[in-house]
């Protein structure tokens, strides 16, 4: 038979035990007040009762019963529960209390018939120590289990730095934890080789630092953040006489990124610094180069004065260049398909991609890098790519294979045509062959689990700091774009070869020369109204366009160009700057087809990347050339006729 009494949610819980039923009542009476009380005549009930109420605190059996003794059920009960237990007898059998007090781990034993009063307090003592016990185990399974789960080094210590406790394992020896140890001068014996950036604050010390670890033959940077926090114990204890808890975080990854935002943050700031000043500079270089190419033809010069004129006119053009390719890399864009020549692109490329090869913040000891460009074969056929993002692609490149040799080497870079078959390009694009431009260099190599990740984002191999691996993946981007490929070959002591795969461009593509049948031509005087802000790009335009017999109108705002207009002989062509003080180009092209339906519009802009056209207007970017300007003027002239047709 099973009773149970409760008075109070909170209160300790005890189980009784014994086959008379009136010693089970009186106990019930003398014990309900302060406990919740579960009671049973069958001691092999009492086991489940044990079973199912984890939380008994403590256990009153009596000796001698039938099936089954106290000092047994104690003896059984100690297998699965750390309730505490005081042993009931009415017998004098020293025996039986010493056999439940070695097995059963009886806490106390009482005769029948017992004193009330001395029961009482046994039975507040016995399980006040159970329930302190429970709580202390809660206690220690709770750090153990944080201790364990925590992916930091932890270590308590005491006021000589002796180690108390800590989840840091000897990794040398066993595996076992450190227990007798100082932190952090022998449990982290390379503090003291760190780069160490130590703040104080309150009762935490912070130490972040730089730590080298050799493996596989390679040293790999680590960092860590160490901290060392003042316990208020033993109570009213000094900083310098406190326990301490120091911390050891691996922040390696955290610095990365840090590292990585720190770059993106500028080339975000380049981007923005080109984009303010592109178009101002774009002017000033339109206004050069345009005066040069006039001047070449309106006056006579020696022979080497000429030259000096062509010098200065090809410098204000490579500064244009210089200009679109700083953009580019701050900016990147979706890729502008066209056919390329890369008989054309790599020979003006070369001095940039000299200059990245050149070795900044490294010991003279370390041996040049040095750049072959191989003769390209005479039948090479035009590419579809973009030419901007291609020299970006090759930029990085040899930016890569320069830090891959220490040493010192060269980086070849050489092209061929060869056969392919694929059915996923475009229209534009020859399906049957590509130009396989290569890219090697006398590096270290890399093994093939690193070749393998070298196009993921921020994968890269270099220092903190040195690299934010994102150029081969933008590299990797823009071919996927521009549907060509990259191939890797690297064996480790032997080099790498990369191998831009880029498709060539069929023969309708092909760019062709303004006298060439088909390409648009204007036979005949226009009259032709141009807007813009900049007076030297003003009077360059104008002058392009007069040495071509048009008639031509310049003026800098929207509202003289309003005022120009004759109804009875309008303009035919306006050539429009994009970016003024008082109008965009697009507003200024609404207000003149307002006035003139029938206007063709040419837009001209020294930063055209962000630059919204509509659909029937073309865009020039300055500075351009005299040949430019007047293909262009063709161009919008026949384009607008034969839609207007």
């Amino acid at each position: 038979m099973t009773f149970w009494s409760a008075k109070g949610p909170s209160r300790p819980l005890i189980l009784l035990v014994d086959d008379e039923e009136e010693i089970l009542v009186a106990l019930t009476d003398l014990l309900e007040d302060q406990y919740e009380i579960l009671s049973t005549t069958d001691p092999l009930r009492a086991l489940e009762l044990l079973r199912e109420h984890r939380d008994v605190a403590t256990i009153i059996s009596d000796q001698r019963m039938p099936g089954l003794t106290g000092d047994q059920l104690l003896m059984q009960a100690r297998a699965f529960s750390d309730a505490r237990s005081i042993l009931l007898t009415g017998y004098a059998d020293l025996e039986a209390v010493v056999s439940a007090l070695n097995q059963g781990q009886v806490q106390a034993y009482v005769h029948k018939p017992w004193d009330s009063d001395a029961l009482r307090s046994l039975v507040g003592e016995v399980t006040q120590h159970c329930l302190a016990q429970r709580a202390l185990r809660t206690e220690q399974a709770l750090l153990r289990g944080l201790m364990e789960a925590l992916p930091i080094g932890l270590v308590f210590s005491d006021r000589d730095g002796r180690c108390i406790r800590s989840n840091v394992r000897d990794e040398a020896g066993s595996g076992a934890e450190i227990e007798q140890a100082h932190f952090p001068e022998t449990l982290w014996p390379e503090v003291a080789a760190m780069r160490e950036d130590v703040r104080v604050s309150g009762q935490e010390e912070r130490l972040v630092g730089e730590l080298l670890t050799e493996g596989d033959g390679r040293t790999t940077t680590r960092w860590h953040e160490l901290t060392r926090l003042a316990l208020a114990w033993p109570e009213g204890a000094s900083r310098k006489d406190s326990w301490q808890v120091s911390m050891d975080r691996d922040v390696t990854s955290r610095v990365v990124m840090e590292s990585r935002l720190r770059q993106a943050e500028k080339l975000q700031s380049l981007g923005t610094l080109a984009g303010g000043i592109a178009h101002d500079f774009n002017n000033l270089l339109a206004a050069i180069s345009g005066s040069l190419e006039l001047l070449e033809d309106i006056a006579e010069f020696d022979e080497g004065s000429l030259a000096l004129l062509r010098n200065a006119a090809d410098s204000a053009q490579r500064g244009a260049v210089l200009t679109r390719r700083l953009l580019q890399f701050g900016r990147p864009r979706e890729a502008r398909l066209s056919a390329v020549a890369l008989e054309q692109l790599l020979p003006g490329l070369t001095d940039l991609l000299r200059q990245s090869l050149k070795k900044r913040g490294v010991p003279a000891t370390s041996g040049p890098c040095a750049l072959c460009i191989e003769d390209l074969p005479a039948d090479l056929p035009l590419v579809w790519s973009d030419a901007d993002q291609l020299e970006m692609a090759l930029l990085n490149l040899c930016v890569n294979a320069r830090d891959a040799m220490a040493d010192g080497g060269t980086v070849r870079i050489s092209a061929r045509v060869i056969a392919q078959k694929r059915t996923d390009l475009p229209v534009e694009c020859c399906p049957d062959r590509a130009v396989a431009l290569e890219v090697v260099d006398d590096g270290a190599g890399m093994p093939p689990e690193v070749a393998a990740r070298i196009f993921d984002p921020f994968f890269t191999t270099k220092d903190v700091g040195r690299g934010t691996g994102l150029g081969l993946s933008s590299v990797y981007g823009f071919l996927s774009r521009s549907y060509g490929e990259i191939v890797v070959n690297s064996v480790v002591g032997d080099g790498t070869r990369m191998t831009l795969l880029l498709p060539v461009a069929r023969l309708g593509q092909d760019q062709v020369l303004p006298s060439e049948p088909g390409n648009p031509t204007v036979t005949r005087p226009v009259k032709v109204l141009v807007l813009d802000d900049e007076a030297p790009v003003r009077m360059v335009t104008a002058g392009f366009l007069s040495q071509d017999r048009h008639e031509v109108t310049a003026v800098a705002t929207l509202k003289d160009a309003l005022e120009c207009i004759d109804p009875l002989a309008p303009f035919e062509l306006a050539i429009i700057d994009m970016r003024m003080p008082d109008h965009d180009g697009l507003a200024c092209a609404a207000a003149l087809l307002q006035a003139i339906p029938g206007l063709k519009v040419l837009f001209i802009s020294g930063h055209t990347d962000d630059m919204p056209v509509p659909d029937n207007g073309l865009l020039l970017p300055k500075p351009f050339t005299q040949e430019s300007l007047r293909r262009a003027v063709a161009k919008t002239m026949h384009f607008a006729d034969a839609s207007a047709s």
